[in-house]
């Protein structure tokens, strides 16, 4: 049996619980380089916890379509993992909260052009889900030697659909 999850808009606050949503808004903080860039300073909070470091690595995702079937998220327990679009394509954000271990009440997020996301440690979320085309992302997250990687299926999976 499935059970209907509707897709938000992602808002910094509605995403607040689970990370930061990294995006210009309002004036620059700092103006550099002769004036010629202005730099909106420190948007997320990068965490690669003891023993790791932080990596870049660039992402191929396939495109997915709404309605979207969530049967499964997944955390990483020994840092932060951030999204960075490069392609300019909206992505599904699942992200749940966590009971003991367990991932429940899951929310879904769509994003807007110039939105990038950063999952705190621990979080559970979706796979990486480009909407409507195929997408490419710049990935910052934990590079080190323990398993960083949890995994939960649903036993009733969840239909994503637009809001």
């Amino acid at each position: 049996m499935s059970r209907e999850l509707i897709a938000a808009p992602l808002t910094a606050a509605a995403f607040a619980p689970f990370g930061d949503v990294i995006e210009v808004t309002g004036a620059p903080d700092k103006i550099i380089n002769q004036g010629m860039c202005g730099r909106h300073h420190d948007r997320a909070t990068l965490d690669f916890g003891p023993g790791g470091r932080a990596g870049i690595s660039l992402f191929d995702a396939k495109a997915r379509q709404l309605p979207y079937t969530l049967d499964m998220v997944e955390r990483h327990p020994e840092g932060s993992q951030a999204f960075v679009p490069v392609s300019g394509v909206p992505m599904l954000v699942v992200v749940a909260e966590d009971a003991d271990g367990v991932p429940v009440n899951p929310q879904a997020f769509i994003s807007q052009p110039g939105q990038s996301i950063n999952l705190r440690r621990g979080t559970w979320h979706g796979v990486l889900a480009p909407l409507g085309a195929p997408g490419q992302y710049i990935v910052v997250d934990r590079i080190g030697d323990t398993p960083n990687l949890e995994e939960h299926w649903f036993e009733d999976p969840f239909t994503v659909v637009s809001g």
